[in-house]
């Protein structure tokens, strides 16, 4: 697959591949900075199987440094920005050998290549299967919400193959599409993978702010934009999908957190045109093929060969081909005695084989024994003309156990005594008692990760 990988981009020859601070690279050029990376790890002694973090975000030269080195059968741990967790987690879990930094400037063409402690030896029996089948690792870092962010371990060759394929035939112009996920994400992984399957051409944001990606998308005439529900809420808000022309648009993915279904119906009412898509993956099983019920719809289907689902009182679990090989720092408890995995996603089916999520399991508010969904609550509280955006979570309680509340950023000025009546009257009938908040605040902004998802207090 690896020289399969180079005869692909060489056949896509002179086709954009990469546009970047407004340089366009080809398919040529890609070949041509993969081959000079190649030589730079020869030259600093980075051998197959060494553990290299990739300390970048999408650039031209990150792109072609993760096939580099997934053609030199090393082990990347890609990360985007290191904070004081993540660079323990990184050092203590992977065992690193190599530091590279693809934009770096050490005079020597903008790759600076550093020495680390660690090795492979250090998670040997984690390492070992990699080892000995040749193959390439990936190691993705989950968010870390609570604790320590999780070390996912792949087989890179896996991914590549699973999600490129080993055709080349050129057929009609490919699309563009933003590099809106993160380069560390398993959504970005499948992105950019996507791109290449394609022979697209990826385009790559400076800044990943509404205004920022509208504008790369009226500019370049995208045609594909994987995104988040958070995000698209807040190009609504801002009025961004009226100042710039998104008329290239034909498709809209979402992913990365639930979508409420008002939410989903003002996007479909301010979009008409454009198809929405759910999609659905884990960084431990990947991103799964799926199909929407239709735009105006949150029921999707997995449609995907290569995953298998089922529902366990009411959680999903999955078992995919590019499953992940297990946790270099937690115990694989997420996985069943018969290898499935729990997502922790709480869902429905409907008659014709449709899913719904309904929430994340450890989200759940439990007061006084009744279980409430804060995806629900946010959901129905959206249709509210005076608010823009919610994010529902539960606090401890001396008589319920937990209590509900909801942080709100208004579309208007509003205090937080007239948001407390309004909530309090506008949920009235919609939903039993014991939903109703008890503590509304009124925020400015809600607070998001910079994977553009809600940042939730869990209970």
């Amino acid at each position: 697959m690896r020289s399969q990988l180079m005869g692909k981009l060489e056949h896509f020859g002179d086709r954009p591949a990469v546009i970047h601070r407004g340089v366009t690279h080809s398919y040529r050029d890609l070949a041509g900075e993969i081959r000079r990376v190649e030589e730079r790890l020869a030259a600093d002694g980075v051998r197959p199987h060494d553990v290299v973090v990739l300390n970048a975000d999408f650039s031209f030269r990150s792109i072609a440094a993760l096939l580099a080195l997934y053609r030199n059968r090393n082990i990347v741990v890609p990360v985007v920005t290191f904070t004081e967790t993540t660079l323990a987690t990184v050092t203590e879990s992977c065992h690193p050998r190599h530091l590279l930094k693809p934009d770096g400037d050490d005079g020597r063409g903008g790759l600076t290549i550093e020495a680390m402690s660690g090795s492979a030896d250090g998670a040997a029996d984690a390492y070992r299967p990699l080892i000995e089948a040749g193959a390439a690792g990936l190691v993705l870092l989950s968010s870390g919400s609570t604790g320590a962010p999780k070390a996912i371990l792949h087989n890179l060759d896996s991914l590549v193959e699973e999600k490129v394929g080993t055709g080349t035939r050129v057929g009609a112009k490919a699309p563009n599409i933003l590099m809106f996920l993160l380069f560390d994400h398993i959504g970005g992984i499948n992105s950019l993978l996507g791109v290449v399957k394609v022979g697209g051409t990826a385009v790559v944001p400076e800044r990943r702010t509404p205004d920022e990606i509208c504008s790369l998308v009226e500019t370049y005439g995208i045609r594909l934009l994987p995104t988040s529900p958070t995000f698209l809420n807040l190009i609504l808000i801002g009025g961004y999908h009226e100042k710039f022309d998104l008329g290239s648009l034909r498709l809209i993915t979402y992913g990365t957190e639930p979508m409420p279904e008002e939410l989903l119906r003002r996007v479909h009412t301010a979009l008409p045109r454009i198809r929405l898509l759910q999609t659905f993956g884990t960084s431990e099983t990947g991103i799964s093929t799926t199909t929407s019920e239709s735009s105006s719809s949150t029921y999707f289907k997995i449609s995907d060969e290569n995953v298998s689902y089922r529902i366990v009182d009411g959680e999903l679990q999955l078992k995919s081909r590019t499953q992940f090989m297990g946790y270099l720092n937690y115990p694989s408890d997420s996985l069943t005695e018969d290898g499935w995995f729990r997502t922790g996603d709480l869902v429905e089916e409907n008659a014709d084989g449709y899913l719904k999520v309904r929430g994340r399991a450890k989200e759940i508010i439990n007061v006084g024994g009744e279980k409430v969904l804060p995806l629900e609550l946010e959901s129905l509280l959206l249709g509210s003309p005076l608010i823009d955006d919610c994010v529902v979570y539960g606090r401890p309680n001396s008589i319920t156990g937990q209590s509900v509340c909801v942080d709100i950023k208004a579309s208007g000025p509003l205090s937080r005594a007239e948001a407390r009546k309004h909530v309090h009257a506008f949920l009235d009938g919609k939903v039993e008692p014991f939903k109703i908040p008890t503590k509304v605040q009124v925020v400015e902004e809600l607070s998001v990760s910079e994977r553009f998802k809600k940042r939730r207090i869990l209970p």
